[in-house]
């Protein structure tokens, strides 16, 4: 009996050691993956089971190891940091989708880029030399198209410098913005400013289709396709010159009149312009190129504001986007135009914020630069330098000075009204 006491003992004795090895060896595993739990805890979980307790102490102490199990680092990035990372995302995401556009959009094909020779005392003859091409013995009619909106000192600007070229100016515009707002015919109620090219004008208007929500680039092509017909009304004929540009979109006199006496010309050609934001005082780095010149061929051209061919004639003119006189004309545009979708938050239209954008040359989207490669993308950030230079601007420009003042380097306040 006392043997067999012993025995069973010691048998007892082994199992309750090696089930105390089998412990440490989980608790060193559950240690070691982060998966530990105290003896505590594993008494509070136990305590569920037990069948001698109350219902509401068994509801407690399932309540108890229901929030031991959580883990409140998890609860702290859903409650806290998720939405402070939503709210960045809507606040710059825009931002995010620029920094990162090399990764996905290539750089577009590069345009040929044609040398353009001109000085004002050296003949015709010799500067169509210059160029490959031969003169021909009268120039081409000329054509100058716009669609117009609201700009009357950019349009007076334009049509005064290109005033000596031009056969006939085409001028249409509707009761409807590109993105279906309705607006006055602003041409029509300052005609009698533009008397000076009335023999030579032919204007006319469309109706909007006031198509709201829908995509501005839809209700801009309708209005390009009325301005082919108004062409076909002016008179325009096989290897006239047509010019297609914004309004803002200005050509050189003298490029245009080397257009028009040099032969052999390519059937199209983008002009190189320089780009200018506000006024002539912040000069972007990127060159403007939508504007084009075009020998018009019946049932083949069609007027557009895209790339038409890979020729591009360079330092052809200026490009001076929202150079408007008065705030209200700023947020006008910015309401209007076929980007108004850059218009995130209501703040944008605010006439102080206009203001101190206009004189620090910064972005009125609060976007970042329109490039293609990471290096460009960081050399072109923030605002645009301010210079001091108002030389080769368009001539009508300067010799009215105090009527532009606005326009030119030092002066970037704007009239409210």
């Amino acid at each position: 009996m006392c043997n067999s006491s012993r025995r069973g003992k010691g048998i007892r004795e082994r199992k309750e050691s090696c089930m105390n090895i089998e412990r440490e060896k989980a608790c060193a595993q559950m240690i070691s993956t982060g998966y530990y739990t105290s003896k505590k805890s594993d008494e509070i979980c136990e305590d569920d089971c037990d069948e001698q307790a109350s219902p509401s102490s068994v509801t407690m102490s399932r309540l108890r190891c229901f929030l031991h199990g959580i883990d409140f680092r998890v609860i702290f990035v859903f409650l806290l940091i998720a939405p402070a990372a939503v709210f960045t995302i809507y606040c710059h995401g825009q931002k995010l989708t620029y920094f990162l556009r090399p990764l996905w959009e290539s750089p577009p094909k590069p345009f040929i880029p044609l040398t353009h020779y001109y000085n004002q005392n050296v003949s015709m003859e010799t500067l169509c030399k210059l160029h490959g091409w031969g003169i021909r013995e009268f120039p081409r009619r000329v054509y100058d198209a716009v669609l117009f909106s609201n700009e009357i000192d950019m349009l007076t600007i334009r049509w005064k410098e290109l005033y000596p070229y031009i056969t006939q100016y085409v001028l249409l515009e509707s009761n409807s913005t590109f993105t279906g707002l309705p607006k006055p015919h602003n041409f029509a109620i300052h005609r009698d400013l533009f008397k000076f090219i009335e023999p030579r004008l032919t204007y006319g208007e469309i109706g909007g289709r006031f198509q709201r929500g829908e995509n501005p680039f839809v209700e801009e092509a309708y209005q390009r396709l009325a301005l082919d017909q108004l062409l076909k009304v002016a008179g325009i004929e096989d290897d006239d010159l047509l010019i297609m540009s914004d309004v803002d979109e200005i050509p050189s006199g003298h490029t245009i009149d080397l257009l028009r006496w040099c032969d052999d010309i390519p059937p199209i050609l983008h002009l190189q312009l320089r780009n200018y934001l506000y006024s002539f005082e912040f000069q972007q780095h990127q060159l403007s190129w939508r504007a084009s010149i075009h020998r018009y061929q019946k049932g083949k051209t069609k007027y557009a504001h895209y790339r038409r061919t890979d020729y591009l004639f360079s330092d052809s003119g200026w490009h001076c986007s929202f150079c408007f006189r008065h705030l209200s004309d700023f947020i006008f545009k910015m309401k209007a135009y076929s980007h108004s979708d850059r218009v995130r938050f209501s703040r944008f239209l605010n006439p102080k914020r206009i203001q101190e954008v206009i004189c620090k040359g910064g972005d009125l989207y609060d976007m970042l630069p329109e490039e293609y490669t990471f290096r460009d993308i960081i050399g072109t950030m923030g605002p645009i330098p301010h210079s001091l230079s108002a030389v080769n601007l368009p001539s009508y420009l300067l010799e009215n000075a105090d009527k532009y003042k606005y326009l030119l380097p030092g002066h970037c306040l704007r009239e409210c009204r």
